[in-house]
């Protein structure tokens, strides 16, 4: 009984200590997000191109996510473990990116993109089912303790970054390749996350279309992504014209992602506590004013104080649909499920808010594109209203027919 006691003790120990591994995991491979993800507009715009040329460089990319996405979470739903499918997407992205610098034509980076991307989508979205999935086996974490980590990573990097960026923006290929290189290292200290479908029953991902819910929110999550898909390609570019510099963009970074970290203390309460529809309306709410505040100030300063609404937009969008998936879609169909949501997320909403965001921004000027993208979201939010009163209608008349039936 002893022995028992004290192996299952040493257990326990080992798998604590492997989820440090997972914290610390979440903090670089998200460092790579704020350096590529903040600052290629910027070296895209230094290198000559166009606003209507950035907003294709950046929305080809999500196309590709778009048919890589169900490649990815359909190869790591069957590979004997999801840990080789994200140590290849790791492995390419950090050798794409370092090919970036070879040339500033047009042509060349859109096919460097293209590379890129299809090895850097699935990241997040694997990275999740794996954390996620482990997470049901260790009860003493939570996922928004573990996610906690990559905004605390973005938040150094992008100040950090800011200030290298500043003398040579080019570094942000190196950069993001070393990042890459050591996520890499730390994920070999994961266990071991089997495909559900390696052995045993198949399913196609048609049956996550089949969930009325689910497509509703990853709907209204779709329309709220597409404005944040603007944001993501133009802001850094927005801001500068507003007088902000590359150590300015990095502050504004900095503000954002630490505004994530009170809802990453309570998202698990939240959750359990708060119907998802609610809180998609306090997204959507976030999401109008931020907008509105972006497009009425002409001072790059008071941008500063309307990034704090970004912890109730960006990761409440993602770890809400992310523990919601893992919470409601079948263990064989987890990672096709966080792959079809970053399809919609990272790809469609990226392509719509990057490709036609860069042609409005040039027909209309980009102040007034965050304004559109402002009633974008009240009219999104307007629906999500709709729905919690359809909730509550079906709510009150099945109560009734309860009382009915009972007396």
């Amino acid at each position: 009984m002893k022995v028992v006691l004290i192996q299952l003790y040493s257990t326990k120990k080992r798998a604590e200590a492997a989820m440090i591994y997972f914290l610390l995991f979440y903090m670089i491979v998200y460092m790579g997000n704020a350096v590529y993800g903040t600052y290629i507009p910027v070296y895209f715009q230094s290198v000559g191109a166009t606003p209507a040329q950035i907003g294709t460089l950046l929305s080809l990319g999500p196309l590709v996510a778009v048919l890589a996405q169900p490649l990815w979470g359909a190869i790591g739903d069957r590979a004997k473990t999801k840990n080789s499918v994200l140590a290849v997407l790791l492995a390419g992205s950090g050798l794409m990116v370092m090919l970036f610098p070879l040339s500033d034509a047009f042509y060349y980076l859109l096919v460097m993109v293209c590379l890129f991307t299809f090895f850097q989508t699935s990241t997040f979205a694997i990275s999740d089912a794996i954390t996620l999935e482990e997470l049901d086996k260790q009860k003493s974490w939570s996922f928004g303790s573990i996610r906690l980590g990559g905004t605390i990573g973005f938040a150094i990097m992008s100040i950090s970054f800011g200030y290298l960026a500043k003398y040579d923006i080019g570094t942000l290929f190196p950069v993001y390749a070393a990042v890459m290189l050591i996520s890499l290292l730390l994920l070999t200290r994961f266990p071991k996350v089997s495909g559900y479908q390696s052995a045993g029953k198949k399913m196609q991902v048609w049956v996550l279309f089949k969930n009325r819910k689910l497509m509703i929110y990853m709907g209204i999550n779709l329309v709220l992504q597409i404005t944040l898909g603007y944001y993501y390609s133009f802001f850094p570019i927005y801001f500068r014209e507003l007088g902000a510099d590359n150590v300015l963009i990095g502050w504004s970074m900095v503000i954002s992602s630490l505004s994530e970290i009170p809802f990453l203390l309570f998202a698990d309460r939240i959750m359990k506590r708060v119907r998802l529809t609610h809180i998609l309306l306090v997204s959507g709410v976030a999401t109008a004013l931020r907008w509105f505040a972006f497009s009425f100030t002409e001072n790059p300063y008071w941008v500063l104080p309307a990034q704090l609404l970004h912890g109730l937009i960006f990761i409440v969008l993602t770890v809400t649909m992310a523990m919601y998936i893992n919470r409601e879609v079948p263990k064989e169909l987890k990672a096709s499920g966080q792959t079809l949501n970053g399809l919609l997320s990272l790809g469609v909403a990226r392509i719509i808010g990057s490709f036609f965001g860069g042609f409005a921004s040039e027909a209309f000027g980009m102040r007034n594109v965050f304004f559109y993208n402002a009633w974008i979201a009240v009219i999104c939010t307007a629906g999500i209203v709709w729905l919690i009163l359809k909730e509550k209608k079906a709510a009150s008349v099945q109560t009734a027919d309860k009382g009915v039936y009972n007396g």
